[in-house]
């Protein structure tokens, strides 16, 4: 029997009927979309909106009340930060503003592409090693081999073997980081090919290329995808410890690395000649580390928050 609880209902003697229980959950707003993202991350929003303002600094450094950044000047040689030269001018007389401008278009573009091809590199190795028994004991001896050295010696092995460009400087980074990616990649498909649902699918006929596509690659995304940030934060700073050397990009680019190598024999008297580039580095790599760090608590779904 249905009891209506309206006050019209009329209740047999009796019969008592309990009162509703109020809500004890708060009903909670999912913000959807970019916007939405961004409010529930904010350490994505800040990195992100510091790492779309470099951007547009090395898109649009031409129009940034900027000179040649190679035109010499040796009457301007060692002026000070200025009105008529922001960061001051450095040993050639070239305006270090300019170059600092100009200098953000090699370090993003070394970053970003390192990042990219890295990623998709230490993807497709991963899953391979990872998926495919038999090939994983080969592909991880090589790649050991190749973490075996540092970083920075290896690309400046591989650089000593070409002329500087920053084609050869993305190459060679991309190299010494590709065995950090695909050892990543290797240890989230390990876990991944374990779980039921791909017995399921083994179980039904499913080939083993649409079995990696469909069930194991999406499930890769989100740390690969936090693992891209921190390649390229370590693909801008290797960047500049090559060019700060003398075995990365050209004399003729600038690039903060190049900047920073040139005014290190007077720092002391100059500071200004290192302290931009450097700073400019350092926010960059700033941002890019709390696009990471946000992304990660992002789709952690151990650390996701419902805000």
């Amino acid at each position: 029997m249905t009891v209506s609880t309206t006050s019209s209902a009329v209740l047999p003697p009796g019969l008592v009927v309990a009162p509703q229980a109020p809500d004890l959950l708060v009903p909670v707003k999912v913000r959807r979309g970019v916007f939405g993202f961004l409010r529930n991350n904010p350490t994505v929003a800040i990195g992100g909106t510091i790492l779309l303002i470099l951007v547009l600094i090395g898109i649009f450094a031409p129009v940034l009340w900027t000179v040649d950044p190679t035109a010499l000047a040796p009457a301007k040689r060692m002026r000070p930060p200025s009105e008529l030269s922001w960061f001051g001018t450095d040993a050639l007389g070239r305006d270090v503003y300019s170059r600092v401008m100009f200098g953000a278009r090699v370090s993003l573009t070394v970053g970003l592409s390192v990042a990219l091809l890295a990623t998709l590199a230490g993807l497709a190795i991963g899953l391979v090693s990872g998926f495919v028994r038999w090939a994983d004991a080969i592909i991880m001896r090589i790649m050991d081999g190749l973490m075996s050295i540092p970083p920075i010696l290896l690309a400046i092995a591989l650089m000593a073997l070409t002329r500087g460009s920053v084609g050869n400087v993305i190459m060679a980074i991309t190299i010494a980081e590709i065995p950090r990616v695909s050892r990543l990649v290797r240890g989230v498909v390990l876990s991944l090919r374990e779980q039921p649902y791909v017995d399921a699918a083994v179980a039904c006929g499913t080939r083993t290329p649409m079995i990696i596509l469909r069930h194991i690659l999406p499930n890769t995304l989100a740390p690969l995808l936090v693992q891209a940030t921190y390649v390229c934060a370590s693909a801008m700073i290797v960047e500049a410890i090559l060019s700060f050397i003398g075995a990365g990009t050209p004399p003729t680019i600038p690039s903060w690395g190049n900047i920073m190598a040139e005014g290190r024999a007077l720092w002391q008297v100059k500071p200004f000649l290192v302290f931009f580039p450097a700073a400019f580095l350092s926010i960059t790599v700033l941002a890019v580390n709390l696009v990471g760090d946000g992304l990660r608590d992002a789709l952690d779904p151990r650390m996701a928050k419902n805000l």
